[in-house]
């Protein structure tokens, strides 16, 4: 099956079931070993995995790992152009789980990005993000410890589906010429709009199927997160863009009040049912003029669909989620993208899990991670219904590979997201005691002792990873 790779002889295959993993004892998991600095990072996080999952379980529980090749590393094996090879692809589809360190932008190969195809190719929707602060790690916020989010990303759609065409070709005139004169006429809403000639095209496709799959794994995910942080944000910019992002948010809601109807609650719901909660005589108008902002401007045919509105939610949810009980669902609101920027920075403490679109998500999340201390202690998931990648969060920064100096944090902090995702909770506690207590104690890599007060010296990447383990018995 393999043509220059050999899977390990010992070890068992990850099975899948209604899109959760089924984990053996002793699972085959491929890695990527990553480019640049991808030489440093990974033995060093794989020497904290093995030593967290031995001091947890105490060899009842063992991970095989399975060395499969990405990038400049699989150039070298396969040949010139070869970043992504047929043996990779298909360990990580006959294993289901992988995890791996930074890869390089292709140059020539014909692959925008690798970490983009691997998403693509595997159908790995959701892209999971947390963002939670360790105690001690150098940040340029006052109070970061107050941002605790996890980012639900869309992974296939959007923009990053890479369908565009560069300017002054000939599918690119004739989509300009097709729009201009036939699409954009025919739609009134358009007025006399007109795209320039010399424009490049790109398309951005945002589908209810793909929407919902999201927005259905980041409200299972709140349902097993404590009560005062059962909390789904839907960021978008459906103000303006009213047929991709904010249809985004309309089937977010639509999934809430119908899929999750007795786990979920939106906003505006909550608001009607403590209006009524404040006030049992309340009317309709009254109850309607307290939830809509300029209600006694707005037109008599406004004003009637807000009071049926607010009798059909008191009618369809009283019973279930009135006089109070509403405060315990989970509350699934939504927020416009360029505010959500300055909210988790002023308002940290009010967001948990943050559900949206591909190009939002890239940006989300990575200002979210500057917050907590940078890109350098923050890790992700790339999950799906059959298939789950977990990868380090930043660049192969490649002057600094092999000197033994960059922070492991991401990719160790990934690993910790998918010992959690196999369910074993006790060995990924370890490593975020470990990681914490390393830090607390200022023993780091250059990047955070540069910015600590006063300096410290720095550890090496090893070194790192063996202070992490030595917590591990504190």
């Amino acid at each position: 099956m393999y043509e220059k790779i050999t899977p390990p002889t010992t070890g068992s295959k990850v099975s899948f079931s209604n899109g959760q993993p089924n984990i053996p004892d002793d699972p085959i998991i491929p890695f990527i070993r990553g480019d640049g600095t991808g030489v440093d990072l990974w033995p060093a996080s794989q020497k904290v995995f093995d030593a967290a999952i031995a001091t947890a379980y105490g060899g009842k529980r063992k991970i095989n790992w399975f060395k499969v090749y990405a990038g400049d590393e699989a150039c070298e094996k396969y040949g010139t152009y070869q970043y992504l090879p047929e043996d990779t692809l298909n360990a990580i589809k006959e294993y289901g789980i992988a995890i791996k360190g930074p890869l390089t932008t292709p140059i020539g190969g014909g692959i925008r990005s690798l970490n983009v195809a691997l998403r693509q190719i595997n159908d790995l929707y959701a892209c999971v993000r947390p963002c939670r602060y360790y105690a001690g790690t150098p940040s340029p916020h006052k109070t970061p410890e107050k941002l605790d989010v996890i980012i639900y990303r869309e992974n296939t759609e959007d923009i990053y589906l890479g369908i565009e065409w560069r300017e002054g070709t000939d599918i690119a005139s004739k989509l300009i010429d097709l729009l201009n004169k036939d699409l954009i006429p025919a739609t009134p809403e358009h007025g006399k709009k007109q795209i320039r000639l010399d424009s490049g095209i790109g398309i951005k496709p945002i589908s209810k199927t793909g929407s919902q799959r999201l927005i259905k794994r980041a409200i299972q995910n709140a349902l097993r997160l404590p009560k005062s942080k059962q909390m789904v944000t839907l960021v978008h910019k459906g103000n303006i863009m009213k047929y991709t992002e904010g249809a985004f948010r309309d089937w977010g809601y639509e999934l809430a009040t119908t899929e999750f109807r007795t786990e979920c609650v939106t906003e505006r719901e909550s608001w009607i049912l403590s209006n009524k909660e404040e006030n049992p005589n309340i009317s309709s108008e009254e109850n309607a003029r307290k939830i809509e902002p300029g209600y006694d401007g707005l037109t008599p045919e406004k004003q009637a669909e807000i009071c049926q509105e607010v009798e059909g939610v008191l009618a369809a949810i009283w019973d279930s989620h009135g006089d109070g009980k509403w405060q315990d669902k989970i509350m699934v609101n939504d927020r416009i993208a360029d505010s959500i920027f300055q909210q988790i920075q002023t308002r940290p403490g009010e967001y948990s899990i943050l559900a949206t679109m591909n190009l939002n998500g890239d940006y989300v999340s990575d200002a979210a991670a500057a917050v907590v201390g940078g890109l350098g202690m923050g890790p992700g998931a790339n999950i799906g219904d059959q298939c789950a990648i977990f990868e380090a969060t930043h660049g192969t920064a490649p002057k600094h590979a092999g000197l033994d100096r960059v922070n492991p944090g991401s990719l160790i902090l990934s690993g910790v997201m998918m010992l959690e995702y196999m369910g074993w909770q006790e060995a990924a506690d370890l490593i975020k005691k470990g990681i914490e207590l390393a830090i607390s104690n200022r023993e780091v890599t250059y990047d955070l002792a540069r910015l600590m007060e006063p300096p410290v010296e720095a550890l090496k990447c090893s070194e790192f990873a063996d202070a992490i383990i030595k917590h591990f018995q504190d």
